[in-house]
């Protein structure tokens, strides 16, 4: 008996999504076993415990506490020592690396926030008009708190999960607001990384004058105990969690175990295969390439090949329903195929697959690989943050 094709998509997308959820538990009993470890090794050792002391001290002290929250992942990013003060009426919640995430789901979660009496505002903290807009919403609010005198000091408080991007946010509202005072300070600059914990300590910056304005950039606290799997595999492919706790293949593993069960790589079925056109073989295009750009895997070209190598992937993959086999035997074809358009070399080793995971993952995290939002809105799950 012939099986329709409606119902054929739909099982293979159930199918799809259980099987992710394996990968996703594996990389999140990992994340809980390191959340459980209170030594320095820990995700919770005794520096995060001072800091989250330090941060909740000034929750009283200053005019707004500004919670940054990851785009992609707007309930499992939630600062969690907020949930036990009294500072709603103080608190507004930023969405961080909206170019990361999906559009839709973007503008569903600032509605859903906003229906639940939050301020919220979404932003790209590497974009300026993003970040003036910013500015604005945060001096309207510290207005409305304090009024229309202007010869008050007013701090801010900027709090969030490590790697949510705080400090590049900082550095962008200080710059502008060095650039818009009549006595010009000096410009300072917080650490950014795309690894976790590089701000050690509570600093602060100046983003306004007439009134004068400081924001306090502080260090990333994680929740003191991660007990959902579903949690900790999250922060850990967003890069809340240094990949190196986790594992850099296992990251991989799951990030395409979400890319083949997602829509997104369709939209490279398309792409403008120049390579395969041209008179020049690809030994010779690689060749050249290789001797160009050695080793940046972020050059348009090579983001282009492994799209297509990824979609290629895909499409020659059977069908087939029996078990999970399926998505771990296309995953391990992937991480192989990956090698030649990422201009590594072949050799059937750990570090091999290590290496492809890492520029793997950095393309997805750079947004190069498609704009992926994980948290599911409230409603069609339970909402563990507002609730």
């Amino acid at each position: 008996m012939l099986v329709p094709m409606c119902m054929l998509t739909v099982n293979l997308g159930l199918f799809w999504e259980e099987v992710t959820s394996l990968f996703a538990e594996s990389v999140g009993a990992i994340v809980r076993e390191l959340s459980l470890k209170k030594a320095a090794d820990g995700l919770y050792g005794p520096c995060m415990a001072a800091f989250e002391r330090a941060i909740i001290e000034r929750v009283p002290l200053v005019d707004l506490v500004v919670e940054v929250r990851d785009a992609r992942i707007p309930l499992t990013s939630a600062f969690e020592p907020l949930r036990r003060l009294a500072c709603s009426h103080k608190q507004m919640i930023v969405l961080n690396k909206v170019d990361l995430a999906d559009r839709s789901l973007t503008e569903m979660w600032l509605r859903h926030f906003k229906m639940h009496n939050f301020i919220c505002y979404g932003v790209n903290s590497h974009n300026k008009d993003s970040i003036n807009e910013l500015l604005r919403v945060v001096r309207a609010r510290i207005k409305k708190l304090k009024g229309d005198d202007r010869s008050y000091t007013s701090t801010i408080l900027l709090v969030g999960i490590p790697n949510v991007g705080k400090s590049a946010m900082v550095n962008s509202m200080h710059q502008i607001g060095r650039t818009g005072a009549e006595v010009k300070g000096k410009l300072r600059h917080a650490t950014v990384s795309s690894q976790p914990g590089e701000t050690k300590d509570i600093i602060s910056y100046k983003i306004g004058s007439h009134p004068n304005i400081y924001v306090l950039d502080t260090p990333g606290v994680l929740s003191g105990e991660i007990g959902v799997d579903d949690l900790g595999s999250k922060l850990a492919l967003s890069g809340a969690i240094d990949d190196s706790l986790v594992g850099e293949v296992d990251l991989a593993r799951y990030f395409l175990s979400v890319l083949n069960s997602k829509e997104e790589y369709k939209r490279w079925e398309n792409l403008k295969a120049d390579a395969d056109d041209a008179v020049i073989s690809t030994s010779e295009f690689n060749q050249g390439r290789r001797r160009q750009y050695p080793s940046d895997h972020t050059q348009d070209f090579i983001v282009r090949d492994v799209r297509r190598t990824l979609f290629r992937c895909i499409s020659s993959n059977s069908v087939n329903l029996e078990n999970e086999n399926t998505m771990r035997i296309l995953i391990e074809n992937q991480l192989t195929a990956l090698h030649e358009p990422l201009r590594l070399p072949k050799e059937p080793c750990e570090d091999s697959y290590k290496a492809v995971a890492s520029k793997l993952l950095n393309l997805f995290r750079t947004g190069r690989l498609g704009r992926y939002t994980f948290d599911i809105l409230p409603g069609i799950t339970n909402d563990p943050i507002l609730s």
